[in-house]
């Protein structure tokens, strides 16, 4: 990850801190504060851009995804009616966007190993999936990072959307459900589908 992408990360402010709660901003700015959609997107952009970076392996791709995603999400603004959080909302409009790039770029061509950024020493999907939780701890973490890179990219896109928003960012098999559309037992089935096939990838590095 670049330096510039990191401190962009490392700004981005947590939901409903640093300022008026999300609730507030989203009213500003469906009345045209600029300003106020500005502190939303620097509020979320860090998560967002996690999401992306770990669905796509490649940093340019998310990159340019996470621009698309917030100008999306300010051109439809006054749609949102807050059935659900913005942070719900703007996950949803991300995941659907990544996931239709995925699938555009599968059509295209097989992707390379090559074409990945190599770059993510410091990545939280890397450290998350070699902690000592993980049982893929003992292996060498530069070799371990370009083949949990090339796992993920097996997955299907629904299924590596549930490994990233639950196993490397936390968010609650409820709230995955309620960003894509399905119940939690359908993300929970997911989950386990996606961890047994990444097991079987990542085999040689089990105990």
């Amino acid at each position: 990850m670049s330096d510039e992408v990191k401190a962009r990360s490392a700004e981005a402010l947590p939901p409903e801190e640093g300022g008026e709660a999300d609730v507030v901003l989203v009213k500003r700015a469906q009345g045209g504060d600029v300003a106020a959609y500005s502190t939303l997107m620097r509020r979320h952009q860090g998560k967002i851009y996690g999401l992306v970076y770990n669905m796509t392996g490649n940093q340019q791709d998310a990159e340019d995804l996470v621009q698309e995603v917030f100008l999306k999400g300010y051109k439809v603004l006054k749609r949102f009616k807050g059935k659900s959080s913005f942070y719900t909302w703007i996950y949803r409009i991300a995941i659907n966007r990544t996931i239709n790039f995925l699938k555009k770029r599968r059509n295209r061509s097989a992707l390379s190993l090559h074409d990945m950024n190599g770059a993510v020493e410091a990545d939280p999907a890397y450290i998350e999936l070699s902690s000592r939780e993980s049982p893929f701890r003992d292996a060498s973490l530069s070799e371990l990072q370009e083949k949990l890179n090339a796992a993920l990219q097996t997955l299907s896109e629904k299924h590596r959307a549930v490994v990233v928003l639950h196993d490397i960012q936390g968010v609650p098999h409820d709230e995955i459900g309620r960003m894509l559309g399905c119940s939690s037992g359908t993300v929970r089935s997911r989950l386990f589908y996606a961890r047994q096939q990444l097991q079987g990838e990542l085999s040689e590095y089990t105990p």
